[in-house]
């Protein structure tokens, strides 16, 4: 069978199944039969071909790590593994799967027929698909302390009637149906001609082509928001969502085979190149692409995807979101609760994040003479891009420097209570920043309408975050600029590397240590602006064209994946999600110029989609014009604001939340400020006051000595 996977066998399924009157009622022999012998004997099949298909997919990692040669698409799949406990749930989920293909293929061979898979498998057949492929144990029942003063590293127990909600590797909430094509697991625009309102689904690459490509970077500066602010959207993301793809190709194919034969079968979900794209001539007919990994369901075989991380704002992309994550990032050597640091290089006097243990990482590879490998972190993609290591750092730095004050008031503290008493100061930082500072200034005016002030934990909202949120909150992506800069101490350019293209940068941990360390990458993000997000140039070329391009090999699409991926994960077009948010939904032409306000834009995606029924979200979100005083339109504004209420009042270890913190350090917390955070960790001097708004330098920045301190006394024991 190979690496066989449910989704191409379900559509079989379900096809052979329509061709005569059911014979396969609840009840009927055959499925008996099916109940009680048969899926253990699947259970054992599933699990060596997925078991193979993990093993084989880690091999080849390891053998291009070896060699030093990972293409743009190899780069993307190593960072987006599932390691650790999510790998274990990952791969219960695909066995799960499995078995259900094979069940197909038995019913099928029986000429078992108009079965319907969805609505008429008992709930102990349920329990059976979950016990012999591993989804009972990974969704067991969590058994929780009676007391907590901390919160658990994996999101557990936050909720105690329902102590899986927001747990990490677990399937993400779903605020409308999944959308399917065969209504179980197949992406919609699978099928070649299949037809949605009338019409067709067009290639995301069309899409990309017709409506976001651009021919200059002229004008895209946002003369209102630095790229701070476009970093902070990136940094929560990492706090929030990861769906890691999964390892498991399709039934004939390796992903290496499917990546160079544009398979769309299985987890093979190309990005197909339309004729007469100059991408083409570059790289073939497709972007590879693998779908997300599946999660294990407890009572539908309706595929969802998994987020790895917690659903709460606390610090995992600091800490981990696992027992054995945040362990390894631990300093061993003493007892004081700090964490580990680089122990080859340090910044100046200051440390830089540790180095994965393996020397042949991928980000060795991008510069050959240093040799300099990835990053680690809470978050598996600290090494994204140069930003992103950068900020980590200095959340690093900040641990250790509160952790270090925190001995100093309680001397009798173990390393335990010092590392978890800084953990929820840092937490919370990232939390008040993230609610006071940064999402007034994505949701403008309508922060207050969406976002209402804050009054008290409520044990039965549903924190987890949602689905259509992992594609959503990718409106980020509108805001990276073409270019990277970096500044000297007067934030003049830093010599002749200080305007670096973006595509350069990806991986590049090499430049972070050889090229001046984090703080001249933090006042390039102080002191210059994100792009905006304008309606003819949504997003630069650099990312729509260049996306982790390695030479010789072209790189990828990022406006494309983001399409694909909604695809992918079953979620519903934008006028779906247009009503789901009570807004207008625009059935032609007119009604979608009004939404847009924008006659061209709005003729240039009918042309390609035919119906607004059929655009994608994701471009559909991003395509709107913005609320005033906001970076995104109703809809996003919608969807954003309602997740983040969700994930606050749903927190039961929320800041502001009583019993948390004492009254005391509360009002200490209420002076923390990024600005404080990035004087206090690095040998910058001089920083804006509102560090997401676009500053000019000297006119717009404070000495560092002018910024308020967190006061630590309150949490002085005694």
């Amino acid at each position: 069978m190979g690496h066989l996977s449910a989704f191409v066998w379900v559509l079989l399924v379900i096809g052979q199944f329509q061709k005569s009157e059911s014979r396969c009622q609840a009840g009927h022999p055959l499925l008996n039969e099916i109940e009680a012998s048969s899926i253990p004997r699947l259970a054992k099949q599933a699990k060596e071909s997925v078991d193979h298909a993990f093993t084989e997919t880690r091999s080849n990692f390891k053998q291009l790590m070896r060699a030093r040669s990972f293409t743009p698409f190899e780069l993307m799949g190593y960072f987006r593994q599932a390691t650790g406990n999510t790998r274990n749930a990952l791969r219960a989920a695909e066995k799960r799967e499995h078995i259900i293909s094979l069940l197909g293929i038995r019913l099928d061979a029986s000429n078992c027929e108009n079965f319907n898979l969805t609505g008429e498998i008992s709930k102990p057949y349920l329990d059976t698909l979950s016990s012999e492929s591993g989804c009972a144990s990974e969704t067991r029942m969590i058994q929780c302390p009676k007391s907590d003063v901390y919160r658990d590293i994996t999101g557990a127990c936050n909720n105690k009637r329902k102590p899986w909600l927001g747990a990490a590797d677990r399937a993400f909430a779903r605020w409308l149906p999944a959308d399917y094509e065969d209504g179980i697991s197949l992406p919609r625009g699978w099928k070649e001609g299949k037809k949605y309102y009338g019409h067709a689904l067009p290639l995301v690459r069309e899409v990309s082509n017709s409506v976001v490509q651009y021919l200059d970077e002229k004008g895209v500066l946002d003369q209102e928001r630095s790229q701070m602010f476009m970093l902070w959207g990136q940094w929560t993301d990492h706090d929030l969502d990861f769906s890691p793809e999964s390892p498991v190709a399709s039934p004939n194919r390796t992903r290496a085979e499917c990546a160079a034969t544009c398979a769309k079968e299985a987890n093979c979900f190309p990005i197909m190149i339309p004729a007469n794209d100059p991408m083409g001539n570059r790289r073939g007919n497709c972007i590879a692409l693998f779908r997300t990994g599946p999660a294990c369901p407890t009572e539908t075989i309706v595929r969802e995807q998994l987020n790895g991380l917690t659903s709460f704002i606390d610090a995992s992309m600091v800490y981990g979101s696992t027992a054995s994550r945040a362990a390894s990032l631990r300093n061993k050597t003493n007892n004081l609760g700090l964490l580990a640091v680089n122990d080859r290089f340090q910044d100046g006097t200051r440390p830089f994040l540790p180095f994965d243990a393996n020397p042949n990482s991928p980000c060795a590879s991008i510069n050959t003479t240093f040799e300099i490998p990835c990053f680690i972190a809470g978050d598996s993609r600290a090494s994204e891009h140069m930003g992103l290591s950068s900020i980590h750092t200095l959340f690093l730095r900040e641990h250790n420097r509160l952790a270090g004050i925190m001995k100093t008031l309680n001397p009798t503290w173990d390393g335990e209570k010092i590392y978890q008493e800084t953990r929820k100061i840092v937490g919370a930082m990232i939390q008040i920043i993230t609610f006071r500072d940064y999402l007034p200034h994505v949701l403008g005016d309508r922060y207050q309408r969406e976002i209402p002030e804050y009054s008290g934990y409520d044990e039965d909202e549903d924190p987890r975050v949602a689905n259509i949120f992992s594609i959503a909150f990718r409106f980020g992506h509108t805001l990276i600029p073409p270019f990277v800069y970096r500044l000297d101490n007067n934030y003049k350019p830093l010599g002749d590397n200080s305007k670096v293209p973006l595509h350069e940068m990806f991986f590049a941990t090499w430049r972070v240590i050889k090229e001046g360390g984090i703080d001249p990458m933090l006042r390039g993000l102080l002191a210059n602006e994100a792009k905006l997000n304008l309606q003819n140039k949504i997003v630069s070329n650099e990312l729509r064209e260049r996306l982790f391009e390695r030479s010789p090999n072209p790189g990828l699409d990022l406006v494309s994946f983001n399409m694909q991926r909604g695809r992918d994960h079953g979620l519903s077009g934008y006028n779906s999600w247009r009503r789901f948010c009570n807004l207008p939904a625009p059935r032609n032409l007119g009604e979608l110029t009004d939404v847009l306000k924008n006659s061209m834009l709005a003729r240039k995606l009918l042309e390609v989609y035919k119906t607004p029924e059929n655009i994608d979200i994701w471009l559909g979100g991003v395509a709107e014009p913005f609320v005033k005083n906001g970076r995104v339109g109703p809809l996003l504004a919608c969807i954003l604001g309602r997740q983040f209420k969700k994930i606050r009042n749903g927190d039961r270890f929320w800041w502001q939340n009583p019993g948390v913190f004492n009254n005391r350090q509360r009002t200490a917390l209420g002076q923390v400020s990024l600005p404080q955070i990035i004087c206090a960790n690095t040998g910058i001097k001089q920083v804006p006051k509102d560090v997401f708004r676009a500053n000019e330098f000297p006119k717009d920045f404070i000495k560092c000595d002018r910024i308020s301190q967190l006061n630590l006394s309150a949490w002085r024991e005694g």
